[in-house]
């Protein structure tokens, strides 16, 4: 981590806010708030959260792939220095598929159905890089074959014509052979089964390291961000409210919502219990003012009306919790109070 800690970030995402634009019938409301996040070359970050939290929209507001009627209404997203915010749309098209990678959650989205797998990565290569077709479908076949693929039956194959695992592999294989600087990686298993997923994933991860590349990999599975990333970044109700070193969200949370994410895991050792933990309640929205958390939280106060600030809950680990903010108070009082008894020569 020391080396990526004194790297320049690829991605910052600065005060962002999302916002479903009023119309007819139907008032504006923030969909994302304040969102503040960077990703460095080589690093695999991890956005969690239930559905609906904002990671997916998060990623549109980076890609410039967000519905007409929803729009950035503060903020900066810099990439590699370029404000993605004001760049013309031609200009983001030059981007998307080159620089930054998008593998969708629904990998049969990747493809066009009535167009062969082949076709649509030779016409992808051809477009984004100045070289012939049949160099293009040389690197389409090697990258096929990268993803453990056969390489020449995916090629002639229609999308419909593999299955779903091949299928995202090949979406994999899309996503990579432009060797992009970032990947979003958004919700890449949600319709594979768990081995197949699971390959899919250590796949990815084999190659991200090989490119050196960052990821921004969303899941509402911790399982698969505790296995692979550097820091996970915890979303509930369009807001960020913890972000961390991989191991410390996992053996220290903060914020009562992570801590309540991680037990509602199921174990693998142990007595099988009756009944799993759950999160009771509504998955609340952005709140104007306010922690979104707080009909859920069981350790709400009557401070939790207002936003809190980000607290230190570790060596570049952060919470925005009320409850951790005076647990924070009362340890360093007792900390002052120890160091003042304490008979030092």
């Amino acid at each position: 981590m020391s080396n990526k800690e004194n790297m320049p970030p690829l991605l910052t995402i600065s005060n962002v806010s999302v916002t479903l634009n009023k119309r007819k019938g139907i008032e504006s409301s923030t969909l994302v708030k304040e969102i503040n996040l960077q990703l460095k070359a080589g690093e695999m970050v991890g956005l969690a959260g239930e559905s609906g939290s904002g990671k997916s929209m998060t990623a549109a507001a980076v890609l410039g792939l967000l519905p007409p009627n929803i729009g950035i209404s503060e903020g900066s997203i810099l990439f590699s220095g370029n404000e993605m915010t004001a760049m013309h749309e031609k200009d983001k098209r030059k981007i998307r598929g080159k620089e930054i990678a998008y593998i969708f959650q629904n990998y049969q989205g990747s493809f066009t159905p009535f167009i062969k797998i082949g076709k649509q990565l030779v016409e992808a290569i051809v477009s984004h890089r100045k070289i012939g077709k049949e160099n293009a479908k040389e690197e389409a076949l090697l990258w096929l074959e990268r993803v453990k693929l056969p390489a020449k039956r995916a090629f002639r194959s229609y999308p419909h014509q593999l299955s779903g695992g091949q299928l995202q592999r090949a979406a994999l294989a899309a996503s990579l052979m432009m060797k992009p600087s970032l990947i979003i990686a958004d919700e890449p298993t949600t319709a594979l089964d768990v081995l197949t997923g699971e390959n899919v994933l250590h796949l990815l991860a084999e190659l991200q390291k090989e490119l050196n590349c960052a990821v921004l990999l969303i899941s509402h599975n911790l399982n698969h961000l505790l296995k692979r990333t550097d820091r996970i970044v915890i979303m509930y109700g369009g807001r960020i409210v913890e972000h961390g070193p991989t191991e410390r969200i996992a053996c220290e949370p903060a914020h009562p919502y992570t801590k309540l994410l991680l037990s509602t895991r199921p174990k693998l050792s142990g007595s099988i219990p009756k009944r799993l933990p759950f999160i009771g309640g509504e998955p609340g929205l952005a709140a104007e003012s306010g922690c979104p958390f707080a009909l859920r939280c069981p350790e709400v106060m009557p401070e939790c009306s207002s936003f809190p600030a980000f607290q230190e809950a570790g060596e570049h680990h952060r919470s925005a919790c009320h409850a951790c903010s005076l647990k924070g108070e009362d340890a360093n009082a007792d900390s002052q109070q120890y160091h003042e008894v304490l008979p030092y020569s």
